[in-house]
């Protein structure tokens, strides 16, 4: 029997069925200021992808110690939770393009002096530490003027689409850039590859520098101690916002693995250490392409914290592996696992934060998605130091998968979360602030 040909009706329906999956570019054809800003960081960011997998590598050669390795987490904790915060308040003070413009300068001055390091005959470890906490510094300056400045560009009902757009970003050079890292160190040395980070921050400045400023949100306070301290309670007194900070930190401080990859890599035959770096992120990428579904979920935290048990789970697959594809092949679940997430908790910031606190507000959001990496890659160096690689990363998932039942326990608010809920107490409190 011949099958007869699709009618309109059918055509219509698989047409709006690839359109629901597909990554949704509409906030780039409906704001020029927010299509600059992507382009901008997009390329920025491929530089840091190298930067990012080169920097841990070079230490690993100079000293072979993954304790030295996972050390490099607690020198950029410490600049970032002591700045983040001042970030935050001026990102709700100061026009928020220039702020991005400053804190690119200061990452392009930390790329200078890793260049000038890497083309000594012996390298300075202390400069390589020096660096991560100045990128680190400015990176605590960049990201709040960066978070809070895209809804003053994009309107609130395209934010699922934003979120799906940062991690494509994010997960794409994450697949390149440390692919190529690993190459570009091995065979030209680790000065170029932290030359072609500081070439992607001089294109990305340049392109900054043709948007156009940005007002100050209406009735943002001066920067102070006050306003932080705001922040910190209009936070608090949010359940679903407590859950998304806490259910990263659990997520990242027990089941990040990312300081044991040199080491680990090794292991697995001299494998290359750029290979897990970009499988990590290959998850990522295939969330993104197909994110069109995450515009009708709801029930944002309550995906969270499936995203994340999945993680912990796909960590101790990772960790148990004695085969490298079968290992990669988790990895790539974990990305996907970590990129619902980030999606879902983006969401839920970028749709129902004030706009006068967003900056202050973004402030605690980097340092809760930069403290749990930051500290984990310390915990995983020292487990495995003590007890080895397999131990440190398999118990790493295990309690992150229990971290995450407790907090579900103990924060129910979170997983009761309703997105539209949280968009219209976003409007009453424009209207009339909380005090």
């Amino acid at each position: 029997m011949s099958k007869r040909p699709a009618g309109p009706a059918s055509s219509g329906w698989r047409q709006r069925l690839r359109q629901s999956a597909a990554l949704d570019f509409t906030p780039l054809r409906a704001s020029r200021d927010y299509r600059l800003l992507f382009i901008a960081q997009f390329i920025s960011a491929f530089g840091y992808a190298i930067s990012y997998v080169v920097l841990p590598w070079q230490v690993y050669q100079l000293t072979h110690s993954t304790l030295l390795v996972g050390l490099l987490g607690v020198t950029e904790f410490v600049p970032m939770i002591v700045l983040a915060f001042v970030g935050g308040a001026l990102a709700d003070a100061v026009d928020r393009r220039h702020l991005i413009l400053w804190a690119e300068a200061g990452l392009a001055l930390s790329c200078t002096a890793l260049v000038a390091n890497a083309l000594l005959p012996v390298p300075h470890v202390w400069v390589l530490f020096f660096g991560a906490g100045l990128t680190a510094a400015a990176n605590a300056l960049h990201r709040p003027a960066l978070e809070s400045l895209t809804p003053q560009l994009v309107a609130p009902a395209h934010m699922p689409a934003v979120a799906a757009l940062t991690t494509f970003r994010f997960s794409f050079n994450f697949i390149v850039g440390p692919a190529l890292a690993g190459l570009i160190a091995n065979r030209f040395g680790a000065a170029t590859a932290y030359g072609i980070d500081l070439a992607t921050y001089g294109i990305s400045i340049a392109i900054l520098l043709l948007m156009r400023s940005v007002a100050v949100p209406a009735g943002a306070p001066r920067p102070s101690l006050r306003g932080v301290a705001e922040g910190l309670r209009y936070a608090r007194s949010r359940s679903e916002l407590m859950g998304t900070y806490l259910i990263d930190i659990i997520a990242m401080f027990f089941g990040m693995p990312i300081a044991l990859f040199p080491a680990i890599a090794e292991s697995f035959g001299g494998a290359s250490v750029g290979l897990f770096y970009a499988t990590l992120a290959v998850g990522p990428l295939v969330v993104t392409l197909t994110s069109g579904w995450t515009n009708r979920v709801r029930r944002h935290g309550l995906g969270v914290t499936w995203a994340v048990v999945v993680w912990g789970i796909a960590i101790v697959g990772f960790g148990l592996a004695t085969n490298l594809w079968i290992a990669l092949t988790f990895l790539v679940i974990a990305g996907g696992a970590d990129c619902v997430s980030g999606l879902f908790r983006m969401t839920i910031w970028n749709q129902t934060i004030p706009d006068r606190l967003r900056g202050r507000l973004a402030g605690i959001e980097m340092v809760s998605y930069l403290s749990g990496p930051y500290l984990g890659n310390a915990e995983a160096g020292l487990v495995a130091s003590a007890f080895g690689l397999r131990a440190s990363v398999v118990s790493g998932g295990v309690l992150c998968v229990i971290g995450a039942g407790v907090l579900a326990l103990l924060l129910p608010g979170f997983i009761r979360y309703d997105s539209v809920q949280g968009q219209a107490r976003k409007k009453a409190e424009e209207i009339e602030p909380v005090q």
